[in-house]
């Protein structure tokens, strides 16, 4: 069975960072160091407008010479978004991140943002989730008890 972002969320936590479209490049860089992330999304008025990465900043501000204290998020971030429901597959996900070129996908329910997952949340699930298929299978063919 393929695991949905919702058990994924329900194991490694909703927990989502965010910034304003008027916060600083600063502000954002501070965010996720001191968070140890390399995303965050952008809420304005607690609507997604926008994501913004490790990767944003440096590409977008840093090797351009700004000055990431005059160069606002919104002018930096990723918008519109590309976002996943609760309801896709780890597969699903991985797919959308492989076509697209990201690292995050932010988690939406309607309206709602519930969470984000990573490529590495993803590739950490598939990996356990495969390696469950596998000790099963072994157990069945061996006819031990996993356990």
């Amino acid at each position: 069975m393929l695991t949905k972002v919702e058990g994924l969320l329900n194991t490694k936590g909703r927990d989502v960072w965010s910034l304003s479209p008027s916060s600083t490049i600063h502000d954002a860089l501070q965010l996720m160091a001191e968070k140890r992330i390399e995303a965050c999304v952008v809420l304005d008025e607690g609507r997604l407008v926008g994501i913004l990465t490790e990767r944003d900043c440096a590409r977008r501000v840093m090797l351009l010479g700004k000055n990431p204290r005059d160069v606002r998020v919104g002018d930096t971030m990723t918008s519109p978004v590309v976002f996943v429901t609760p309801g896709h597959t780890v597969v699903d996900c991985l797919r959308i991140l492989d076509e697209r070129g990201f690292a995050h996908l932010p988690v939406l329910e309607g309206e709602q943002l519930t969470g984000i997952v990573s490529m590495g949340d993803l590739v950490k699930k598939l990996v356990h989730d495969q390696g469950d298929t596998i000790t099963s299978l072994e157990a069945y063919i061996t006819g031990k008890d996993p356990g």
